[in-house]
């Protein structure tokens, strides 16, 4: 009923009246449809609403349940926090119990006045353990050296100027030398060489040495250096009572000299230069133009024997003869008359010989003449005195240093001869001492000599002329590392480069290049949550000391002895134990001995566990260096990265870096250099070194690879980009090559592992013209590396992978794209080989590849050979 008492019908319900329009009724059925359609939508959110609702409520479970999760991992955490400090604490506790406590030794410094040990019987007999006071150098003194000012005592205004010099130079730059005379374990005086025609008495030096102040009654502790430069400098102390002070010089009386005790240095030749490398004649051919050579004069004999028609056994049947030179003579000449070799013997200077000792042979000519003669010599004759009490003199030590000097084998006729530290050195090897009865033998003796003893003979004097005779400095310290060798004293370590850091701003969350996730099954490793881990380092302590200087001072190029003991002392603070660790507790380094999972999860090798530094350079590419960095970000067993910046501009102050999970150390250079890439910075922590281009693209797998196969060659460089040297016949001449070939003789270092020792001689010890080249074309450094440890360990490097570029798609393009760029490599390796007197790189066909690692060669390189 309506409102009025009426009926009231739905309109949609009946039917159309009579009255009501065709179009009425059709808009009151849209009206009807409309309703329903929005009644049935209202539905269906309705049906929808509960339904989230239901989620929702489900959801909420969930975050409840993950709360309560996370809360019970973080008690679990926290326990497992607790039994890690309890078990370290325990650790250190059971170490603490089964290790003794040792410290270092309290050093007691004997009075000023010390009168020291009693004197020997015989001042001839002063060895170490009676003429040298230990309590003056303990093993922890560091070896302080006290060198005394000549120009303050009267015998310093009668020196040479030059050897004054040069040795004043050099003691200033010895890191042993110290200013305080009253902590000093050896004082060091200069006495020669003297001026001409200065003429000093006996009494008149032996009355100033006395009055040194820090003589002591008896001059122990004290060395007194004659450098000469002439082959007759003067024996200044014969007949000069040295008491308990040790001679260091070139002429020695067996009256004076003390085994064990006085020194038999070199001449110094060069006093105040370098020698120049381009003037040293190669080391290869081995057969020069004459099989041996000798020149020289004597000018008086002790006895002349050549009239008497007898021979040897009828001489040895009655008393020794005491002078076999006129016998040598006869023997020389008649070998030099048989033509069977071409030899040079002259037993007559062509003009005045040069003032020698009695029975002395005198050198003839010139030094440049001399020198000349020996770069044509096999072997270069020496004959030693026929005075057998002369053991050794200036010019013996004079010919046996130009022999060496450009590379002819020394044979050193008299078995007598102290030839210089012979207690340390092993002349066998670089020289052949023959007595002088077997002077007949010696024809035969020198062409039975194979090329390649003979080149090792060369190689190895060429490595004693530069280590311990070539300049003032190696001379100088070479008398130091005797003594403190002798004493056992280890030397002090090599200076590590000061990184200048730049601050920079970093927090830029690093990308994952898709590149560099695409490992497929190869699990790389953990990645570092720890703190870094830095390489264990070590001093050269005392057992090695002891143990190992007779193979260090005696090694030519082999690997890790060419110059770690030699007088430069070069020892590193962060050394390799190159044989293992030496422990047992291997968290991460070997695998179990499994396969699959294990093998994967293990790094491998013999040390425990390790990382490796990242070394990049770059110079003013700051979007290609932020991108590289980036690519780095998840690298396992990463310690840092030491990005060296070569440009004196500095990085934009806006430039934000990525954060990659690991510390990111931004070096400041003095000057842009590409042997910066090699200096030894002290923030390198780790004996591994991937020194890496800012351009370079590798993807982690294939660091991982290569840093598996150096842990298992440490003394090798292991990289990816192979180039070899090739012989140009129609030049004569050596060319680098960069063409894809199954033979390698380098590996470059825009991304190659190496040892961070070979920092320490890159940059301290390898000769400065190769450093100076380097700089000269702003190219080569790698090649450098390459002859370097080549020259070292006398082997190859490791190429793995099958990688021959490592350039990132789209990067600007490098120094390495220029026109000039082979043709100033094609100038540096023979620039190198002259220096180093041959060829040090060595080929090879080995290639490392892992049998994960998908390998992917052209057609027409299928025959080149894997080893896996």
């Amino acid at each position: 009923m309506g409102e009025w008492g009426m009926e009231v019908k739905p309109v949609c319900c009946g039917g159309p009246t009579g009255s009501d329009s065709h179009g009425s009724v059709k808009h009151v059925l849209d009206l009807c449809r409309i309703r329903e359609s929005v009644s049935e939508e209202l539905l269906q959110l309705e049906a929808k609403r509960q339904e989230l609702n239901s989620e929702i409520a489900k959801l909420n479970l969930k975050i409840e349940a993950c709360k309560k999760s996370i809360e019970n991992a973080k008690q679990d955490l926290l326990q497992l926090k607790n039994v890690i400090s309890q078990t370290e604490h325990s650790y250190k506790e059971l170490m603490a119990q089964n290790q003794p406590k040792l410290s270092l030794p309290i050093r007691l410094l004997p009075e000023k006045d010390d009168a020291g040990l009693p004197p020997p019987k015989v001042i001839r007999g002063c060895r170490l353990h009676n003429c040298f006071d230990y309590s003056r150098c303990p093993l922890t003194s560091g070896f302080p050296v006290y060198v005394y000012d000549s120009d303050q005592f009267a015998f310093g205004s009668y020196l040479d100027p030059l050897v004054k010099q040069a040795f004043q130079a050099t003691a200033r730059a010895s890191v042993y030398v110290t200013e305080n005379a009253d902590i000093a374990c050896l004082y060091v005086v200069l006495v020669g060489e003297i001026q001409e025609p200065v003429v000093l008495r006996p009494a008149e030096l032996e009355k100033q040495l006395y009055s040194l102040p820090h003589w002591r009654t008896d001059g122990h502790n004290h060395v007194i250096i004659n450098l000469s430069r002439k082959s007759d400098t003067q024996n200044l102390l014969y007949n000069v009572s040295t008491g308990r002070a040790m001679v260091a010089q070139s002429t020695f009386y067996a009256s004076q000299y003390r085994p064990g005790f006085d020194l038999v240095v070199s001449p110094l030749v060069h006093a105040m230069s370098e020698p120049n490398f381009m003037e040293i004649p190669p080391q290869v051919p081995v057969k020069r133009k004459y099989l041996f050579t000798f020149q020289g004069e004597k000018i008086e004999s002790l006895r002349s024997s050549l009239q008497e028609a007898r021979s040897f056994e009828e001489e040895m049947e009655g008393d020794p003869p005491a002078d076999y030179d006129d016998r040598i003579i006869a023997t020389l000449k008649a070998v030099q008359d048989s033509k069977l070799d071409q030899v040079l013997v002259e037993f007559t200077c062509k003009n005045q010989p040069k003032p020698s000792l009695p029975t002395e042979w005198a050198l003839c000519g010139e030094r440049e003449d001399r020198l000349e003669l020996l770069k044509l010599s096999t072997f270069a004759l020496i004959i030693t005195p026929g005075d057998p009490h002369l053991v050794i003199s200036s010019g013996c030590a004079t010919r046996l240093f130009e022999a060496l000097e450009v590379g002819a084998v020394p044979v050193v006729l008299g078995e007598q001869v102290q030839l210089p530290y012979q207690d340390m050195l092993q002349w066998n090897e670089a020289a052949l001492v023959v007595p002088k009865p077997r002077v007949t033998e010696v024809h035969f003796l020198l062409r039975s000599l194979s090329d390649s003893d003979l080149l090792a003979m060369r190689r190895q004097g060429r490595f004693l002329w530069e280590t311990y005779f070539s300049t003032a400095d190696s001379i100088f310290n070479t008398v130091l590392a005797m003594i403190r060798t002798r004493i056992q004293i280890p030397a002090a370590p090599i200076r590590e480069e000061a990184a200048a850091e730049i601050p920079h701003r970093s927090g830029k969350a690093a990308g994952t290049d898709p590149n560099m996730a695409d490992n497929g099954d190869l699990d790389l490793g953990p990645v570092e949550t720890e703190p870094p881990y830095a390489s264990p380092k070590y001093l050269r302590n005392f057992t090695l000391t002891v143990t190992d200087f007779y193979r260090s001072w005696n090694s030519a190029p082999g690997p890790f002895h060419l110059f770690p003991h030699t007088p430069f002392d070069p020892v590193l603070p962060s050394e390799a134990k190159f044989l293992g660790s030496g422990t047992g507790f291997r968290p991460i380094g070997g695998g179990a001995g499994g396969s699959g999972k294990e093998f994967q999860a293990a790094l491998g090798g013999n040390v425990p566990r390790e990382q490796f530094t990242v070394v990049m350079l770059t110079y003013e590419r700051e979007e290609v260096l932020m991108n590289s960095l980036e690519r780095l970000n998840g690298l396992p067993y990463l310690n840092k990265v030491v990005v060296v910046w070569n440009s004196p501009k500095l990085p934009s102050e806006d430039l934000l870096w990525p954060d990659i999970g690991v510390p990111i150390m931004v070096v400041r250079t003095e000057k842009n250099s590409l042997n910066n890439r090699f200096l030894p910075w002290n923030e390198i922590e780790t004996e591994a070194i991937l020194s890496i281009d800012d351009d370079a693209h590798l993807r982690h797998d294939e660091i991982m690879f290569g840093f598996r196969v150096w842990r298992e060659a440490r003394d090798r460089i292991v990289g990816f980009p192979g180039r070899y040297h090739a012989w140009d016949i129609p030049h004569q001449s050596w060319l680098y090559n960069s063409n894809y070939s199954c033979e390698l003789s380098m590996v470059l270092t825009g991304a190659a592992f190496f040892h961070k020792y070979y920092a320490y001689l890159y940059s301290y010890v390898m000769p400065q013209a190769i450093r100076d080249m380097v700089d000269e074309y702003i190219n080569c450094e790698d090649i450098a590396m390459n002859f370097l440890v080549s020259h070292i360990t006398r082997k190859p490097p490791i190429k793995v992978t099958s990688r021959w570029t490592f350039r990132c798609p789209g990067c600007p393009q490098a120094l390495s794209h220029d026109d000039s760029h082979f043709h100033e490599r094609h100038k540096c390796i023979n620039f190198f080989v002259k220096v180093y007197g041959y060829m040090p790189l060595l080929y090879t066909q080995f290639r490392v590849d892992s049998v994960l690692f998908k390998t992917r060669l052209p057609h027409d390189k299928t025959k080149c050979f894997k080893f896996i």
